[in-house]
C-alpha cells in the first residue's frame, strides 16, 4: 500500500501550510507536452497532483477544461496512455502524490480490475471519480482501497450533516470540498462561508480537507489556505496552458513556462496563507 499521500500531508502539517493542489488535463495539448509540464510542477511548488483523464462527456467541468480534454482526445490521449504518463512521470519523482481524477466510463470499458492493477503499477495514489456517487461503492471505491488507492469523495455546500457520513464512510486521502454549487471555473466563493463548511466537515473527519473550485490567483491561495488543509487550482493551469498554444493548437516555449509561473505564484499564496491568518 502507498503512503505518500499520508507522508505529504503530514510533512505539510510540520511546516504548518496547506497543501497546493494542481489539476491539469493529461494530454493538453499532446503527450509529450503535457508529461513536460507533469515533471514541472513539483519545482514550481505543487504538493500533490491532480491528472485529469480525458472523457468526451465531462458533465461536471466548465468550458475551459471541457476544452482541455477535447483536445487531449483529438492528440490521441487514451486511459493507457495517461497510466504511461504517470508511470513516467515516477521515473524521476516518487514522492509527489497522484491523484487521477474523471469519470466512471472509461475505467469501466478499460476494465476495473485491469485499471487498478495498471494504476498501482504506475504509481497513482488516489482517484476522484466525480459521477460514483457513495451508493455505488462496491463498483470502484471499494475494490481501489483494497489495492491501496485512496477513494477521494467530494463534499459540497449541499451537502448537509445528514449526507455526510454517508459521503465519507469510505473516503480516504482527503476530503475535497466544492466551494461552491455548478460547474468548475466559477468565481471564488465566500471565504467566510468556506472556512465555516470546512469545520463542519472536520467535525465529522480526522481527513485533511481541501477546497477547489474558482481560485485563479496568489491571494486566492492566500484566502481559501488560511482556513483548509489544501487548495485545489485546476481551471487556472488549464488556461495558462490553452492561452500558450500557437494558432495550430500546438504546445509553445510559454506553455510550460506559463504554468510554472503561475504555480510559483499560486504557490507563495499557499505558504502564506497561514501567516496572513495569524495577522
Amino acid at each position: 500500500m502507498t503512503h505518500r499521500m499520508d507522508q505529504r500531508f503530514a510533512a505539510l502539517a510540520q511546516e504548518g501550510r496547506p497543501a497546493l493542489v494542481t489539476y491539469f488535463m493529461a494530454g493538453d495539448p499532446d503527450y509529450a507536452a503535457s508529461l513536460d509540464i507533469m515533471r514541472a510542477l513539483p519545482g514550481a511548488g505543487a504538493d500533490i497532483i491532480e491528472l485529469g483523464m480525458p472523457f468526451s462527456d465531462p458533465m461536471a467541468d466548465g468550458p475551459a477544461i471541457q476544452a482541455a480534454g477535447l483536445r487531449a482526445l483529438k492528440g490521441g490521449q487514451t486511459l493507457a496512455k495517461t497510466l504511461q504518463m504517470a508511470r513516467d512521470f515516477r521515473h524521476q519523482d516518487n514522492e509527489t502524490p497522484i491523484v487521477m481524477m474523471g469519470y466512471y466510463n472509461p475505467i469501466y470499458i478499460y476494465g476495473v480490475e485491469r485499471f487498478l492493477s495498471d494504476a498501482v503499477s504506475a504509481g497513482i495514489d488516489g482517484m476522484i471519480v466525480v459521477d460514483l456517487p457513495p451508493e455505488m461503492d462496491d463498483e470502484l471505491c471499494i475494490p481501489a482501497l483494497e489495492k491501496g488507492i485512496s477513494f477521494i469523495r467530494l463534499a459540497t455546500p449541499t451537502t448537509d450533516d445528514a449526507r455526510l457520513p454517508k459521503v465519507l464512510s469510505n473516503t480516504s486521502g482527503f476530503v475535497y470540498y466544492v466551494s461552491m454549487t455548478g460547474i468548475t471555473g466559477s468565481a471564488l466563493p465566500d471565504t467566510g462561508k468556506v472556512a465555516a463548511a470546512v469545520d463542519r466537515i472536520k467535525a465529522h473527519t480526522d481527513l485533511p480537507v481541501c477546497v477547489g473550485f474558482g481560485v485563479k490567483t496568489e491571494d486566492h491561495a492566500r484566502a481559501i489556505g488560511a482556513s483548509a488543509d489544501g487548495v485545489v487550482v485546476g481551471t487556472a493551469i488549464v488556461n495558462a496552458i490553452a492561452h500558450s498554444l500557437d494558432a495550430d493548437g500546438a504546445a509553445t516555449p510559454a506553455t510550460k513556462a506559463g504554468v510554472c509561473d503561475l504555480i510559483r505564484s499560486l504557490a507563495n499564496g499557499v505558504h502564506n496563507a497561514r501567516l496572513a491568518a495569524v495577522e
